[in-house]
């Protein structure tokens, strides 16, 4: 409503009761409320992540809300991960006013939203954006720090530190567990996109291929298109109408003439003196089992 009458500040004050991080989360949310919206009884969703967005954009263009923060506590917190958890903690326990530094190991704070998203779908400047109003609030930023090795807890708690925050992620990468997954050319999604967050001129050549078949595997797919990549094909366990990836997702990655094969699982990883040179799939016959649980079968001869 508030949107709808123009009060895009009024907006913000509002969805950052609940979400700091309007700006990149409205971008990127998997938006499971518009898909269980009443309104496509009559129309279709209504747009709720978009929304979020387009009404933070439109603050921070000038007059930006920034909470007010509450007399100061004394009590100092020690975040440890600058990705969204972290900025999220730091947010609120700032308000309620007290000292929050967070701690964060790669050169700029943001986590998976910088390191995990695509660029094209989530600008770096926005993710700044947000930052700096969390910054204005009065938390205290360090980077290129390691908590447990460049300093120790009992250290921050020998300065003065009162609690922490552990939100370290879920930043760890998982393979298939098939012959010669450990060949130079295979990495994980979170490994790649990661690699190319970190480093935009990252270059692939040749022929990618993608294994999976939901939102990140779409990333992924993308991201190497605009990498270099000769072609990029995916292939995916599940038939094209149960692929985990978002409908939108699968229309964008098709525009961008992204390949993607049904109904096939990674067998084994052909490779030549310790490099890729190929992979084998075969066909899956079946995705889940008759209570619904994840269990493939295959075809090993097809």
């Amino acid at each position: 409503k508030l949107i709808s009458q123009g009060n895009f500040h009024e907006a913000v004050a509002l969805i950052k009761e609940k979400l700091p991080l309007p700006a990149s989360i409205g971008r990127d949310c998997p938006h499971p409320c518009e898909n269980a919206c009443r309104r496509q009884m009559v129309e279709d969703s209504i747009s709720i992540a978009y929304l979020k967005a387009f009404a933070a954009d439109e603050d921070m263009k000038e007059n930006t809300f920034v909470p007010e923060v509450l007399p100061d506590t004394g009590k100092k917190v020690a975040i440890i991960g600058g990705g969204p958890a972290g900025l999220t903690a730091a947010y609120f326990l700032r308000i309620k006013g007290h000292d929050v530094t967070i701690f964060d190991a790669m050169p700029q704070m943001g986590g998976m939203l910088r390191y995990g998203i695509p660029s094209f779908k989530l600008e770096k400047d926005v993710i700044d954006a947000e930052i700096e109003i969390i910054k204005a609030m009065g938390v205290e930023i360090k980077c290129g720090i390691e908590v447990g090795k460049d300093v120790t807890l009992d250290q921050l708690r020998a300065e003065g530190y009162k609690a922490f925050y552990i939100a370290i992620g879920c930043q760890g990468g998982k393979k298939a567990g098939i012959p010669g997954e450990d060949a130079e050319g295979v990495m994980t999604a979170v490994d790649f996109l990661r690699t190319v967050g970190a480093d935009e001129s990252y270059g692939v050549t040749g022929k990618a291929v993608v294994v999976g078949g939901g939102n990140v595997a779409i990333d992924v797919a993308r991201t190497a298109q605009r990498c270099g990549a000769e072609s990029v094909s995916m292939f995916c366990l599940e038939p094209r109408d149960k692929m985990p990836a978002s409908e939108e997702e699968i229309a964008e990655a098709l525009d961008e003439d992204v390949t993607i094969d049904c109904g096939w699982g990674p067998k084994e990883i052909l490779t030549e003196n310790g490099k890729v040179t190929g992979i084998i799939f075969k066909r899956c016959t079946s995705v889940w089992d008759a209570e619904g649980r994840f269990a493939p079968t295959y075809d090993e001869n097809d």
